[in-house]
């Protein structure tokens, strides 16, 4: 069917009445929408903050009854703020495992200063991880705990896993990058040594500032980061649900956080681009890193639109390791949906949580949380 040019100029009419009318309909409620962005409340899960390093914090997150007597301790990356895991409480990984009856430990990287420049992965995964951990398996009198990892976390996870084996009862990589050998995702072409000069930045910077970070990642989906998400915005502004999960992703996707410089530096360089842990080669304070010293249970999470970490990176470990229970598990959503999409929620975290707690040991029925049961440090 071909139109005429008056068809064609009256669609045209048609479609801008109908957007005009439209847009007189979200106007007035405008101010309401800018009050409720001020309003929202991320991380809202009630915790305490019971171990404080300079800027880095350990939050913990009690059950309403403890089940099991192993904690989850979650190792979040050093970019951006750690609540993602505890957005709102529909979105809340942290709610999740607490449902089950789990113990949960939030680890708060912080942000380092422009003196904490030199710090290093040996600094973070064999001295200050390394504290958290003793200080949670003495909290909870426990000779181990569970260990979670996300994005760059779980590769310090892993780092800490190989190195500590010990202290680790079973470990989860939730989007942990791996193997750095992957074609697929921009952000490992971007990092290829022929393209990107770290030791000049780094230089340069000293840390690697946090807004430079967000907008390299901004830029690997320009048409969803710059249109796509402001027109849904725009299209759903009468929808408070809607509204609310848009202004707490907002919020926590501002809330950046340099990186320490020597850090990002030996990320890019031993990892991202030289690809040392897969290969054996790596080291962290004169100590070898080996993957086959991973023994105990592992667990898998990937998503399969995640455009950061590919899942073949985060599945790379699996040769390296000695480990005899390996179990993967994925959900169609993208890197950070894995932790706030509403099908991870209902499709992928109801099993995360029992394939840990089937990996715990159970408490004495009746011991609540915060009561006089919970478990002290040994003296």
């Amino acid at each position: 069917m071909v139109l005429s040019q008056a068809d064609v100029a009256f669609n045209a009419q048609k479609v801008l009445l109908d957007e005009t009318s439209k847009m007189g309909r979200r106007w007035p409620v405008w101010p309401d929408v800018v009050r409720r962005a001020a309003r929202t409340e991320v991380g809202t899960t009630p915790h305490d903050v019971v171990q404080e390093v300079d800027s880095q914090r350990l939050l913990r997150y009690r059950p309403a009854e403890m089940a099991y007597r192993e904690p989850v301790l979650i190792c979040y990356a050093l970019v951006n703020r750690p609540y993602i895991l505890d957005l709102r409480p529909e979105r809340s990984v942290v709610r999740r495992l607490l449902e089950r009856g789990l113990t949960v430990y939030l680890l708060d990287w912080g942000a380092p200063t422009p003196a904490e420049h030199v710090l290093g992965l040996r600094d973070y995964v064999c001295d200050r991880l390394v504290g958290v951990v003793d200080f949670v398996r003495r909290e909870a009198g426990v000779p181990s705990l569970h260990l979670l990892g996300y994005c760059m976390g779980g590769t310090m996870a892993a780092l800490f896993t190989a190195l500590y084996p010990e202290k680790v009862r079973a470990l989860t990589l939730m989007a942990g990058p791996i193997d750095f050998s992957s074609d697929e995702g921009l952000l490992y072409l971007w990092s290829r040594e022929k393209y990107f000069d770290v030791d000049r930045l780094i230089d340069a910077f000293g840390n690697f500032p946090g807004e430079l970070l967000q907008e390299a990642f901004r830029m690997m989906s320009p048409v969803r980061n710059y249109l796509e998400k402001y027109i849904s915005f725009w299209e759903n502004i009468h929808d408070e649900d809607f509204l609310d999960s848009f202004f707490a992703m907002e919020r926590w996707g501002a809330d950046d956080v340099p990186v320490a410089g020597e850090t990002f530096r030996e990320f890019v360089k031993c990892l991202y681009q030289r690809n040392e842990l897969v290969r054996g080669e790596l080291r962290l304070g004169g100590r070898p890193v080996k993957l086959e010293n991973i023994v105990c249970p592992l667990l898998l999470l990937t998503a399969s639109l995640d455009h950061l970490v590919p899942p073949a990176s985060t599945l790379g470990i699996v040769p390296h390791v000695r480990s005899t229970e390996i179990t993967t598990m994925s959900v169609r959503a993208g890197h950070v949906g894995l932790a706030v999409s509403s099908k991870a929620h209902r499709e992928l975290w109801p099993a995360v949580r029992d394939w840990i707690a089937e990996r715990s040991t159970k408490s004495s029925p009746g011991v609540r949380a915060g009561g006089p049961n919970f478990a002290r440090p040994p003296e």
